[in-house]
């Protein structure tokens, strides 16, 4: 995939790639979870069929990756910054897919730029109502989010920062996953290195996850009714132990569900299903 740059603010670039079909239906756009990168989706894009028919855009978020930022982010910001994508790229609309932040980001997309969006697909939304633990008590506190906020934006605008940040390969960790179910012989075994926050905290500006956890936790948007949509669960549900995905979807009209049996992490766990699953969809909905 050919790596380009979007020129967002006077220091900040958005990085993204893109791939494209020789006979091309439109654009999917694949977004990734917190303190994750594009990397995230570069083992579907290799497999999946879609190539042949799809140009495929994967982007590093505002703050992600190699769009490393200690500014301001939000979901409008993140949402404004696909849109000048399309817009570089010359594409009017786009499927839109993303996994956990970006799942919410997605939604948020639909919301605003109803207009620009042929489909979303959600892998692993997160759902406010019903987390628990850690995020659970920042959903329920968010003054300590925003203490914390404060803290670090002072510390940074003093010159109190990380200057190198390294990448993180989701590939990679992907494959070191794959080898730990294979050792453990359990899934849950991934909890080591998946969602950890100190893991998290390696490959991310601490202003930029700070914000990231506060987006996620605003609630997930309801009226997106006129967009086909797909949601995609795993059957474990590791950060949405009270998750009713009927109640759920019943707010929301001309949905479908898929749930892959699967701990939580299913890019890693399920791979092949997944490809199967956004494919076939995509399939059915623009054919």
């Amino acid at each position: 995939m050919e790596k380009k740059f979007y020129k967002a603010e006077t220091n900040l670039s958005i990085c993204y790639s893109i791939e494209k079909s020789k006979t091309s239906c439109g654009v999917i756009v694949f977004l990734h979870g917190l303190a994750s990168n594009m990397s995230r989706w570069s083992e579907f894009v290799e497999f999946t069929s879609l190539t042949r028919k799809w140009d495929i855009i994967t982007i590093d978020l505002r703050g992600h990756g190699l769009s490393s930022y200690r500014g301001d982010i939000s979901m409008e910001k993140w949402c404004s910054d696909i849109i000048e994508i399309l817009s570089q790229e010359g594409y009017k609309d786009a499927i839109i897919v993303g996994h956990c932040l970006g799942a919410n980001i997605a939604a948020n997309f639909g919301i605003l730029y109803p207009q620009k969006c042929r489909g979303l697909i959600f892998l692993e939304p997160i759902f406010s109502e019903s987390i628990g633990g850690f995020l659970g008590i920042l959903k329920n506190n968010k003054f300590i989010l925003t203490i914390i906020l404060k803290v670090i934006k002072t510390a940074n605008s003093i010159g109190l920062f990380r200057r190198k940040i390294p990448l993180l390969s989701l590939r990679e960790m992907d494959l070191k996953g794959r080898e730990i179910i294979k050792k453990h012989g359990d899934p849950e075994a991934l909890k080591k290195i998946y969602g950890n926050p100190i893991h998290d905290l390696c490959y991310i500006p601490l202003y930029a996850y700070f914000q990231s956890l506060r987006e996620l936790l605003k609630p997930f948007p309801e009226k997106i009714d006129s967009i086909p949509k797909l949601f995609i669960f795993s059957s474990g549900r590791l950060f949405g132990e009270s998750l009713d995905v009927k109640k759920i979807l019943s707010k929301y009209k001309n949905s479908d569900v898929t749930i892959i049996d699967s701990f939580h992490w299913i890019p890693t766990e399920k791979p092949a299903e997944l490809r199967k699953t956004i494919e076939e969809w995509i399939k059915k909905h623009n054919s």
